[in-house]
């Protein structure tokens, strides 16, 4: 399995390729290929910053001999004005890597500044808050970065990673009892270490996997915050719980006060404006 350095090490190239093609005619048109400029990273609205380091990849990959600045690293609170790098270079390499930079930066910023906001809803309690699977395809592992530089936790980075047995995998294996007992052995037949976790709809179904066991973290899928609350008590601290679906930052608080582990929350990634920045010569 790929390395996430290779994995994004591939997206920059695929990235430079859909951008430049078969060059930049514009840069290559008007700007001398011995011209050397500064280009600065200004910072247009109050944020998280996030994609610091992917920058720093993206300028190195395209030409080992630009020359990055750093002035505020990820994860510090920003606001318009800020300068967060001056990249020295040539100014065919500021132009052509300008745009690929602003969209992971921008997009990565908007996700750790929505995550530092549910974090920061969530202070005082317990509970963590989660990414999802909900992903820009090609983007998961930067977008799950800038998760985890907002303050938030990574759920599975895929299919791999982890177990998750939900509804329609329950379905289909025909119950939450032959699904628990499938994954077991097939964790066993492989031989993988991988942490099993069930989804459930209601109490009932929280009963069973209680009485059977074998899991290490139970999901409450589309209960209230009073259902959530009793759901907590039912499993009494014997298995890790997680709230998901159909919760709002306005709910947050109130499942985060029923005791609950964690808390999903897919907006974090499918939904997020990025934060406004650009990249000016100076």
């Amino acid at each position: 399995m790929e390395t996430v350095h290779e994995l994004i090490d591939r997206l920059i190239d695929l990235a430079f390729a859909e951008d430049i093609g078969d060059g930049d005619h514009t840069t290559l048109s008007c700007i001398p290929e011995d011209a050397v400029g500064k280009s600065k990273l200004l910072i247009k609205e109050p944020g998280v910053l996030a994609g610091v380091e992917i920058a720093k990849e993206i300028f190195h990959r395209f030409d080992p001999t630009m020359q990055v600045e750093v002035m505020m690293e990820d994860g510090s609170e920003v606001k318009p004005g800020d300068v967060a790098m001056v990249v020295t270079g040539k100014v065919r390499s500021l132009l052509q890597t300008e745009r690929l930079m602003l969209n992971v930066m921008q997009r990565m910023s908007g996700i750790a500044t929505m995550t530092r906001r549910y974090v920061k809803q969530l202070e005082g309690t317990h509970t963590r808050v989660l990414d999802t699977r909900k992903t820009t395809p090609g983007m998961r592992m930067l977008e799950k970065e800038a998760v985890k530089i907002g303050g938030g936790v990574n759920h599975r980075i895929g299919l791999f990673d982890m177990i998750l047995l939900k509804d329609n995998h329950v379905d289909f294996a025909g119950g939450i009892d032959k699904a628990i007992h499938r994954a077991k052995e097939y964790c066993k037949e492989k031989g993988k270490d991988l942490k099993i976790e069930i989804e459930v709809r209601n109490l009932d179904e929280l009963q069973q996997v209680l009485d059977l066991g074998g899991v290490d973290r139970i999901m409450f899928d589309n209960f209230t915050p009073e259902l959530t609350r009793k759901a907590v008590e039912m499993v009494g601290g014997r298995y890790e719980t997680e709230s998901s679906g159909g919760i709002t930052f306005d709910t947050l608080r109130q499942y985060a006060e029923t005791g609950v582990d964690f808390i999903s929350v897919g907006a974090l990634t499918h939904s997020v404006k990025g934060l406004d920045m650009s990249f000016k010569a100076c």
